[in-house]
């Protein structure tokens, strides 16, 4: 049986199991949860986003959500299904984000990818240097530039996989076996180690350096940034540390937009254009990366409906800015206020955050992002595929 076929029989085997609550890499700033992030949305945002995903597919030539159909096909990679087969049944939360790769209904799964091939249709060849004529085109991308939407995507999902390694060491009677959290560790390893390596072999067949370059310091940006959400969340009960908006953007930046920011910088690099065009590239990457980060750290706050066990993160956007306006002692005698037993309320002190300046200003800072992706946007001829990134932009910073 292949990969795919086992995946597709995962979701009807995981019932209601929910990973534990202590993981290594933690969930705090998105991740596995994101691939959910519109999830509970007014319907009508929803459907326009789904539209919005669906057009910009077709505008590029084929789904994204084939791309990385080559690597996850593959002999070695079903062998490693097979073993997650295993996990039905346990609480490892590797099943989550197996389950979260086949039923990304919200289409958030492939974004990354997805610009990359669209700013690379909107920019089009170099009007300077045609040493890229050696590479195919199909839809007005370069294949070397459709392989790099592929790296992008896989790099992307290992660190999704490797961010499901649970914390041995904090693992309650509860949370499972222990042989059975040991056993899924090493699996969540193996595959994402493998994901990457694929993705590093592909790098080199594009034969730049430059691109190697930048995707190395975007994966070193990804690893810093997750030690900070790490070292930030294992203090004070996830309680956050004292910083502003503008430390919480650093780190957002490394964990969230470094990897599609230097992506869409690369992808202009495979095709010659000058530093000016990869810097507009590179700006609209990373503010629309900011811009959906923050839309998804506000989902539990604008909700129609949110559920009074459902917890939020602390560091999130919404939250950081809460404490900046009211400052650290009014911010911690409010979290005292929300414990109860010695477990914190999240329905009650989602109420009180939603009381303050904290959750407009984070709609305020996702719209600002989003003007500067739309401004990046003005120096790419008009397109469909340059109207489809703005309508990207639309839909991650509307609220209503």
């Amino acid at each position: 049986m292949g990969l795919w076929q086992l995946l597709m029989r995962l979701p009807h085997c995981l019932g209601a199991s929910g990973p534990p609550r202590r993981l290594w890499w933690s969930p705090s700033l998105g991740n596995i949860s994101s691939v959910g992030s519109w999830r509970g949305q007014p319907s009508k945002c929803l459907a326009y986003w789904n539209q919005v995903v669906s057009e910009a597919e077709k505008i590029v030539g084929y789904p994204t959500s084939f791309m990385s159909l080559r690597c996850l096909l593959s002999d070695e990679l079903s062998n490693i299904a097979m073993q997650v087969r295993k996990l039905v049944g346990t609480q490892h939360p590797l099943l989550t984000t197996a389950r979260g790769f086949v039923q990304d209904s919200r289409n958030n799964l492939q974004l990354r990818g997805l610009v990359v091939l669209l700013i690379s249709k909107a920019a089009g060849p170099s009007s300077v240097n045609d040493s890229c004529q050696n590479y195919d085109m199909v839809s007005g991308i370069y294949s070397c530039q459709r392989s790099l939407a592929e790296i992008t995507e896989l790099i992307h999902t290992a660190l999704l996989v490797h961010r499901g390694i649970v914390n041995l060491n904090e693992l309650q009677s509860s949370d499972g076996p222990l042989k059975d959290m040991h056993f899924g560790n090493k699996i969540a390893i193996l595959s994402g180690d493998f994901l990457l390596a694929n993705a590093c072999n592909g790098l080199a067949l594009l034969q730049n350096t430059k691109v190697v370059e930048l995707l190395a310091s975007a994966l070193m940006d990804l690893v810093q940034g997750v030690y900070h959400e790490n070292s930030t969340s294992a203090k004070e009960n996830y309680i956050t540390n004292d910083i502003g908006i503008s430390a919480w953007k650093e780190r957002a930046f490394l964990s969230h937009g470094a990897l599609l920011a230097k992506s869409c910088q690369a992808a202009m690099e495979l095709a010659n254009h000058d530093a000016e065009v990869q810097d507009m590239a590179f700006q609209y990457g990373k503010h629309m990366a900011m811009s959906h980060k923050i839309n998804s750290d506000l989902q539990p706050f604008i909700k129609e409906k949110t559920s009074d066990s459902t917890t939020f993160n602390l560091n999130s956007a919404p939250v950081v800015l809460h404490q900046e306006f009211l400052g650290r002692d009014l911010w911690i005698k409010q979290i005292g206020e929300a414990q109860e037993k010695g477990r914190l309320d999240y329905a009650k002190l989602r109420e009180t955050i939603k009381a303050g300046k904290g959750v407009t200003s984070a709609i305020d800072l996702c719209r600002y992002h989003g003007n500067k992706a739309l401004e990046a946007l003005e120096s790419f001829p008009p397109s469909e595929a340059r109207s489809a990134l703005e309508n990207i932009v639309f839909a991650v910073t509307r609220f209503s």
